[in-house]
């Protein structure tokens, strides 16, 4: 190989295969060979130019163009700077086969000192994100033919059984711990019932984990039809139509599914108005989780009083995924495989040269996952 082709995102609304020189790591790094790598609703918020991210925290920022997006991604270690070792202490070689992770915390400030999400780090770097073309070697993005890991990146090691259809929901999956965290404030150790409010990609994961940790009703909220399809066949055992059901009749029907609200709501639809519908969802004393609201967006009205506190609603925020959350996830998606038909999730796979299309079909009705695949 004399150059890498990549699909790169030069402005809002605009993509081109533009070629690189193959980069040569440096110490601690890895140059991994991309096999599939995820069209995420974060990559369809920057193709439409929506690029404020992690607002109100210390690294708040706008994206800058052009960037090589891909930040879910499943690949093979192409080449190593001197030793480098994946997260469980083995020292990676040329052809094991890996997923990164997301992001590189910076490992000094207090966030990270104080085992706190990595997302919360002070200087962290995402790929695919924060990551641009600018600084070399550029190969920051999973939507390339090589992919450059920077000293520090959190690298997982994949199960040898697991196909790279569903090693690259991984990073996706590990959104997925606020289900665990709901569990625990909410004091449910099965058979809670559950609302994923918005079933693309990420709520999708959050339906597949709450059914795979065994929870009871499970209600599936969309405006897709082959999304809801999916999510019964993925084991809801309510689907409602947002497209036909105003927000009033979608609490009603949550209400006389669950006998008095859900125990927990996830809100997963990547739009803010539907927050507000998912607090007169859940019961008193439920929880709500809001992990699509990634991008701003804006704000939406809520009264703190009758939504929140009278009712003793506990409301947990998920800004990313959890380091910690990678290698469980790829052991849920090993062990659920053979329960759930989690095959059915990527629909749809594309070559780099077709990455416009791509991110119109992701969000189209019979599209769930959409991937990129170099090799094609």
């Amino acid at each position: 190989m004399t150059a890498v082709r990549a699909a790169v995102m030069t402005a809002p609304g605009a993509l081109e295969v533009q070629r690189f020189p193959v980069p040569d790591p440096e110490q601690g790094a890895v140059v991994m060979r991309v096999r599939l790598s995820g069209i995420c609703g974060t990559d369809k918020h920057t193709f439409r130019g929506e690029t404020i991210q992690y607002a109100g925290t210390p690294h708040e920022r706008r994206l800058e163009y052009p960037l090589i997006c891909g930040h879910e991604n499943v690949g093979v270690v192409e080449a190593v700077g001197g030793e480098v070792l994946a997260h469980d202490g083995t020292p990676l070689r040329p052809g094991d086969r890996i997923v990164p992770g997301a992001n590189v915390p910076c490992g000094e400030c207090w966030y990270c000192l104080n085992d706190q999400p990595y997302y919360l780090c002070e200087e962290l770097e995402d790929y695919g994100n924060s990551l641009n073309v600018s600084r070399p070697p550029s190969l920051f993005g999973g939507w390339a033919e090589l992919m450059y890991l920077l000293p520090g990146t959190p690298i997982f090691r994949v199960p040898d059984g697991l196909p790279d259809e569903l090693a690259v929901l991984t990073e996706v999956m590990s959104v997925t711990h606020g289900v665990e965290t709901a569990r625990r404030v909410g004091g449910f150790e099965f058979g809670e019932s559950v609302v994923v409010y918005g079933v693309g990609p990420l709520g999708l994961c959050h339906l597949v984990k709450s059914r795979l940790l065994g929870c009871g009703r499970l209600i599936a909220i969309d405006r897709l039809g082959s999304r809801l399809e999916l999510a019964s066949l993925l084991g809801a055992t309510l689907t409602l139509d947002a497209a036909a059901l105003e927000p009033a009749e979608l609490v009603a029907r949550v209400v006389e599914h669950t006998g008095r609200g859900a125990d927990v709501v996830h809100d997963c639809s990547g739009v803010p108005e539907t927050f507000a519908t998912a607090l007169r969802m859940v019961r008193p004393g439920g929880v709500v989780v809001e992990s699509g609201a990634f991008v701003d967006l804006g704000p939406v009205e809520i009264n703190p009083n009758r939504d929140i506190c009278t009712r003793n609603v506990a409301v947990i925020g998920i800004g990313g995924e959890r380091a910690t959350s990678y290698a469980p996830s790829l052991e849920l998606l090993d062990r659920g495989r053979d329960r759930l038909p989690l095959d059915r999730i990527v629909t749809h796979r594309l070559a780099l040269e077709d990455a416009r299309e791509a991110i119109e079909i992701a969000q189209r009705d019979g599209a769930m996952k959409v991937v990129l695949d170099p090799a094609l």
